[in-house]
């Protein structure tokens, strides 16, 4: 089509656009509202694309603007524009690909690529071809507009490229691309790999047609000048590791000895995507054989990797001493995930109850979080890559990489300049996990010149060598406490109350993994600990306070109901009730403070009482509030949705109230509609907050279960519902509160049982199914069996060997004695059904330290039962078929 701008409807766009370069928010509002009206037009999209591609006379950045403008209008109303407006678009971009200027052909470029994405590559079927044809243009320009709007086209496309719906378009592109890898201008090099690195990870089939060009095309580039060619290169082979190793592998020691190199790029940018290989070969099983020989090279070059660049340095205000006086701008403090409350049972060696991470999840470290005092570079960059190389190298390695790593550490844990004892710090801290055995004759010494370098002049030091002693915590806690427990903490405790923010907000983070690692060994310690603690509320600015609330919560899960002393709790309480009481409903920062009183509401037990009703009555306040809001906004679109995430904390407040309280929550409970809101949070959406409603159905069934009794036939049901394994959270603690109900219920629980009973027999029987849900599912079986055992019995066969072999990790406490119990019960109704897999059984109840008198001779009458229904030689031959160990034991335990 051919279309004219007016002049008049053309200087009153330019006039706009240049209007829309104020930084003053008078005029960018008044701009808005100016553009919104011309958006009524249809030709308005004509202007825009017109100031971008035909009027040359204009200044650039307002060229790009038209643009960019143009961009959003196709974005948010592409659907809706005339055909023709958009065949003119179009038309008129691909006449633009070649423009003089870089900005205009990157601003075409992202507006090819946006209408691409909107309409789809079917409806542009010129698109591709124009653009591949347009490759083989003697003008750079030309060349390079279109091979950036396809680079652009294959990051948003990759997968829809590779479809046969589009008959295949790669078949052509790749084999095209290859041909540009020797191109004479390195921008055209650097596009052309950058395309067919984003078909690697899919193994598109084009290019594994054409892998062995690929790589050999890579590896003629791999010492090009461009330093953005390089880092494709690297960026190519990475990926390739990880799916084409086969290839890699005949070149893998040139490919090594090339990425040394790269690691030390002049250009922070290669360096950092050579680093990335080291993490990718980590997870390869050929990791430990090819890299040996190699060690020696690469591990100094990560340590040197991990130093502050003069840019990291001034960005983190490295210089700057004493900051805790300075407000924090909202935009430095990175959002909080609260971790719902799941409940699980504690096995093996571990002590204490109540609740852990998410069941199933592992609670690992992000590297990227452990080391917070970047939090200002919150980017992946050189220093992060190399101490994550670092420390998964020393988990491939272990103690064979430290001949290697301690001479290093020596050198640079001493050194006079503070940026590079700094980056050893660092590296010590990285190869804890690995190198924990090696380390162990070390850190005698290592210790106590590392708390001596939380007093350093420099903060950078300071605050990293809170993150290092952090990870050597587990051994600390378990010497000597005169000698490293107490000084450490001492230190550590001076640290939290830091003049510099980043120390503070390390110091707390390390003393919260300090708290975990040593529970109860820090009780003798407590008021100085607690002193210092509520000193920093005072002291600190906004940021930091969310991670002290995380510190005081973490210590009252240590302690527990030590916690629960006059002394303490007058230390803790008022300055946490005054920020109680000063922030609003609808405050973010309510939440870690409700997570932290929900820690300390389960520690304090009675102790906390007097302060049990406020917090009670705003926890149901703010439930209240969420599920009103959300129905006001299910009525009209005008609403905004609620954020869930406060109900959540308050369910999980009142879980920590009823567990901490126990039985003194039964007059809360009833003046109160906790149990229809409960209801109604069971069939939320979302899977977070049924998970917290389940914790506290069980925690309320425990404490107060007259109050639950009477919506069994309304519970049930959900809970029936929610054991679905996908969901693991939210299935463990459904389990797990089924379980606490029937022992409420006894003989009542039969009206039920079928909602329940084979759900949960598909649970225990599933493959991977997490340990903690397993564990939680045979409990809850077991207590269905002892107080329904005629209902549960009959299908033992179907469960029992899965049953025991999960409980037999389990340390003595009342879950497990309630669940063998019901084993016992079921056994003598059906003991035909335990015959095939007696042995298991055999095995689980020698898991037993010490059984309650009671259940031993039940248990002991169903082994003399067994042995004398098969006779004395029968039962000789069946108990030479047990481990050495397990027939000692049951000889020992149950005298059979």
């Amino acid at each position: 089509m051919t279309w004219e701008p007016q002049g008049d409807g053309l200087q009153q766009i330019i006039a706009i656009l240049k209007e829309s370069q104020s930084p003053d928010t008078a005029t960018q509002m008044a701009v808005q509202m100016k553009l919104e009206e011309f958006n009524r037009y249809p030709d308005f999209n004509n202007y825009l694309i017109y100031v971008l591609t035909k009027l040359k006379t204009e200044d650039e950045p307002t060229r790009s603007l038209s643009g960019l403008i143009l961009k959003n209008n196709i974005r948010m109303h592409g659907s809706t524009l005339q055909p023709e407006i958009v065949e003119y678009i179009k038309h008129e971009c691909l006449q633009a690909v070649g423009d003089t200027s870089p900005l205009i052909r990157a601003t075409v470029g992202i507006l090819i690529t946006t209408i691409a994405s909107n309409g789809g590559l079917h409806n542009w079927p010129q698109l591709l071809p124009s653009l591949c044809e347009m490759l083989d243009n003697p003008d750079f320009n030309v060349c390079e507009g279109a091979f950036s709007a396809l680079q652009k086209i294959c990051e948003d496309s990759a997968e829809i490229l590779d479809s046969a719906a589009l008959n295949r378009p790669l078949n052509v592109m790749i084999p095209k691309f290859l041909q540009y890898f020797k191109h004479t201008s390195p921008k055209i090099r650097s596009h052309a790999i950058a395309c067919i690195n984003q078909f690697i990870i899919n193994r598109s089939q084009a290019l594994m047609i054409n892998i062995d060009s690929f790589i050999e095309n890579l590896f003629h580039l791999s010492s090009d000048e461009d330093h953005e060619v390089r880092k494709n290169v690297c960026h190519g082979l990475v990926m390739l590791l990880e799916v084409r190793m086969d290839r890699l592998m005949p070149h893998m020691s040139q490919i090594i000895e090339y990425m040394l190199l790269r690691t030390q790029d002049s250009d922070e940018g290669v360096a950092l995507e050579a680093s990335e290989f080291w993490l990718s070969l980590a997870e390869q099983s050929i990791c430990k054989d090819v890299l040996a020989p190699y060690l020696a090279q690469l591990a100094p070059i990560l340590v040197r990797g991990m130093r502050y660049s003069e840019i990291d340095i001034i960005l983190l205000k490295g210089n700057v001493e004493e900051d805790d006086m300075v407000p924090d701008r909202e935009e430095d403090i990175r959002p909080r995930f609260h971790k719902s409350r799941t409940h699980t049972i504690k096995s093996g060696q571990e002590a204490g109850g109540g609740q852990a991470g998410a069941a199933g999840e592992d609670d690992d470290e992000d590297y990227d979080d452990g080391l917070d005092d970047d939090s200002s570079l919150s980017e992946w960059n050189l220093r992060k890559c190399s101490a994550a190389a670092l420390d998964v190298l020393a988990n491939v390695f272990r103690e064979d990489c430290l001949p290697i790593v301690l001479p290093i550490l020596k050198e640079t844990l001493f050194h006079q300049e503070w940026v590079i004892k700094e980056s050893g710090v660092l590296a010590l801290g990285a190869i804890a996990e690995g190198c924990m055995q090696g380390m162990i004759q070390h850190l005698p010494e290592l210790i106590p010149y590392l708390i001596s370098c939380l007093s350093d002049k420099k903060a950078l030091v300071r605050s990293i060598t809170c993150w290092t002693l952090s990870r050597y915590a587990n051994w600390v806690v378990n010497q000597p406490h005169d000698q490293y427990l107490k000084p450490l903490m001492e230190e550590l405790l001076k640290r939290i109350l830091d003049s510099n923010k980043r120390v503070q907000e390390a110091a707390c983070s390390a003393f919260a993994t300090l708290e975990e690692e040593a529970c109860t060994e820090l009780v003798p310690y407590l008021e100085y600990i607690l002193k210092t603690l509520v000193f920093a509320f005072s002291k600190y600015q906004h940021k930091n306070l969310l991670i002290l609330y995380d510190a005081v919560g973490t210590l009252a899960d240590s302690v527990g109901h030590h916690l629960n002393k006059s002394q303490y709790i007058d230390i803790l309480m008022p300055p946490l009730i005054d920020k109680w009481n000063l922030l609003k409903d609808d405050d973010k920062d309510l939440f870690p403070l409700l997570e932290c009183l929900s820690s300390i509401a389960t520690a304090l037990q009675s102790g906390f009482l007097p302060y049990c009703d406020p917090v009670y009555r705003r926890c149901i306040s703010l439930i209240e509030q969420t599920i009103n809001q959300e129905m006001l906004c299910k009525q009209s679109q005008t609403f905004d949705h609620p954020d869930k995430e406060r109900m959540i904390v308050a369910l999980d407040l009142l879980s920590g109230l009823a567990e901490g309280l126990d039985r003194h929550i039964e007059t809360l409970v009833a003046n109160s509609n906790i149990m229809h809101l409960l209801y109604q949070c069971m069939q939320d959406v979302l899977p977070e907050v049924r998970q917290s409603s389940f914790a506290l159905l069980g925690d309320l069934t425990k404490a107060c279960f007259p109050h639950v009794h009477p919506f069994m036939a309304e519970f049930f049901p959900i809970l029936g519902q929610n054991l679905n394994p996908d969901f693991i959270s939210v299935c463990n603690n459904a389990t797990w509160a089924i379980g606490e109900i029937c022992m409420k219920l006894g003989e009542e629980t039969k009206q039920y049982i079928h909602l329940v009973l084979s759900d949960l027999f598909v649970i225990i029987n599933r493959p991977n199914t997490p340990k903690t849900l397993l564990e939680n599912t045979a409990i809850t079986i077991g207590r269905l069996g002892y107080v329904c055992p005629v209902e549960v019995a009959p299908y033992l066969p179907e469960f029992v060997r899965q049953w025991c072999t999960s409980l037999r990790h389990i340390r003595d406490n009342d879950e497990k004695d309630s669940a063998f119990r019901g084993m016992c019960n079921m056994i003598t109704v059906n003991p035909a059904g335990v015959v095939p897999d007696f042995i298991f059984f055999c095995d689980a109840i020698a898991s037993w330290v010490n059984p309650p008198q009671d259940l031993h001779q039940m248990i002991q009458k169903i082994l003399h039962g067994f042995k004398t229904q098969v006779g004395e030689e029968n039962w000789r031959r069946f108990v030479e078929q047990f481990p050495t160990t397990l027939a000692e034991r049951l000889v020992t335990m149950y005298n059979i």
